[in-house]
């Protein structure tokens, strides 16, 4: 009898800190964008396969927010809600918009689903828009462009499809390739921010003192109708049109941030959302360059978020 309590006991004490460690999220929660891939399969299709994609497509996955991630070598970079770098084929032609890769190359490249897409905040949503493939699929377009994403990219901040036989490259925001310099002229960069940030730092501002910032050093938020214990999210819909979701940011390329309870939180509407202290992060599509703070307070729920995940100018 003794040997089966003591084996109740650490399986109770091993589901306790399961469930702490997901800050009360279904046990499902895992790395920022890991998922399985499988063996290489034979390049096919006019070799637009390269090789590398699995014996069968993954499934669809709704790009939900889109996001502009700063990448050291490629400049501003389109991601999906979960952070996974988003491709365009040159033999694609997006005016008209038009696919040219089916078969093996759409398992090595998945076409990115038309559904439930939102623009990069900032930019012109007209720019997002969907073109229909030849199995009657409707794909994302970006400026005209057919969106992708890569097969062996597998953690957010991927970029292992740049360049690959010359006609693949990573997004920009307004659909063109992305290239160190080459920001999208509708979202210039604010004047006097920083040249690179990390994926979330610390700024010190005059009024509020030190807030959590993006890497583009907007302000980041949270909202009071969340909770942290379980985790959830009451901005759905339309409140995250206005309150992009930050998307998952690795824990090595944040400076000053707390680092327990940083996980990433899967959202029912399939979106990843990065959480500090287990609370969902926010920016504010209102916040137009680095350094506005213009969300602090709006409704009496938003508030900008200090570096252990507290929220900062709120009422006690």
């Amino acid at each position: 009898m003794g040997t089966w309590r003591n084996v109740s006991l650490a399986v109770t004490a091993a589901a306790v800190l399961t469930l702490t460690t997901a800050c009360g999220q279904d046990s499902g929660d895992g790395p920022a964008g890991a998922r399985s891939v499988g063996g290489p399969a034979a390049a096919g299709g006019g070799g637009e396969g390269y090789g590398y994609g699995d014996d069968k497509a993954a499934a669809p996955r709704r790009a939900g927010q889109l996001a502009a991630r700063d990448d050291a070598g490629l400049g501003e970079v389109v991601t999906d809600s979960a952070g996974m770098t988003l491709y365009r084929f040159d033999k694609d032609t997006a005016k008209p918009p038009a696919s040219r890769c089916d078969g093996d190359c759409a398992k090595t490249w998945p076409p990115v689903p038309a559904d439930a897409a939102t623009a990069v905040p900032g930019t012109d949503p007209s720019a997002v828009g969907s073109v229909t493939r030849a199995d009657g699929s409707r794909q994302l377009t970006l400026g005209g462009r057919p969106l992708y994403r890569f097969a062996r990219d597998t953690e957010a901040g991927d970029v292992k499809g740049q360049g690959v036989g010359g006609t693949w490259f990573a997004a920009a925001p307004d659909g063109g390739k992305a290239a160190p310099g080459a920001r999208d002229a509708r979202r210039p960069a604010a004047s006097g921010a920083p040249a690179a940030l990390p994926g979330m730092s610390v700024r010190k501002d005059p009024e509020l003192g030190e807030i959590v910032v993006d890497s583009r050093g907007r302000t980041v938020y949270r909202f009071t109708k969340d909770s942290a214990w379980p985790m959830k999210s009451a901005c759905t819909g339309a409140c995250l049109t206005t309150w992009p979701a930050v998307p998952p940011v690795p824990k090595e390329k944040t400076v000053g941030i707390r680092q327990k309870g940083y996980v990433v939180h899967h959202r029912p509407d399939g979106v990843k959302q990065q959480a500090v202290d287990c609370w969902p992060l926010y920016t504010f599509s209102g916040d137009t360059k680095a350094g506005d703070t213009n969300g602090q307070g709006v409704g009496g729920t938003w508030y900008a978020v200090s570096p252990r995940g507290g929220l900062v100018g709120a009422p006690r």
